[in-house]
């Protein structure tokens, strides 16, 4: 290992930084980008009717002996991400590359708490999707290149609407009414 380089991340739109990188092959002016450098964006959110629940089911927790926290239960989404990862070479990019694929076998699963007030936690999977590659050649032999990857990733994530603290039921008023006729299965009819 000859040096170990942090790479930085950052939210945007790969069309940014191949403009940027465009405008500037040589990356000569003092705003810089500095290459190797990752940008992530969310493409798309689309409902998941697979992994729908009952709409009334309920996570609750008592915050006191009068009162408790709930909430119903959260509405799957799918999100899906692209990871744009910028190189001069490709020895970099394979590198970085490297680092992430082992992870995804094709997906990796992580644990949240994603209410602290109910203090659940729910499993994440990330699939990886796809990667495609893009380099650059075009220009003369003075024009820098870059290597462009893209890795699909597709997040099974949910929303979860607000927590509510509805007040105990302490009192119930009932009306019973004990007609033998309608214990016995049938109706009797009095005109």
């Amino acid at each position: 290992e000859l040096e170990r380089i942090k790479v930085p991340i950052v939210y945007g739109p790969k069309e940014k930084y191949v403009t940027r990188i465009e405008s500037d092959p040589d990356l000569q002016k003092e705003t810089a980008i500095t290459l190797p450098r990752m940008s992530y964006e969310i493409k798309s959110i689309t409902y998941d009717s697979a992994r729908k629940q009952n709409t009334m089911l309920r996570q609750a927790k008592g915050n006191t002996s009068t009162r408790m926290a709930s909430q119903y239960m959260g509405v799957p989404y799918n999100f899906q991400i692209d990871l744009s990862l910028y190189s001069r070479n490709i020895d970099d990019a394979n590198q970085i590359i490297e680092q992430i694929l082992p992870y995804f076998t094709p997906d990796y699963t992580i644990t949240i708490n994603p209410v602290p007030e109910l203090g659940f936690t729910k499993d994440i999977p990330i699939i990886l999707d796809s990667i495609s590659q893009d380099i650059t050649y075009e220009g003369n032999y003075d024009a820098v290149r870059y290597v462009l990857h893209t890795l699909t990733f597709t997040v099974k994530g949910y929303y979860w609407g607000p927590t509510t603290t509805p007040k105990i039921i302490r009192k119930v008023i009932t009306n019973i009414f004990n007609d033998p006729s309608l214990q016995a299965g049938y109706i009797t009819r009095i005109n």
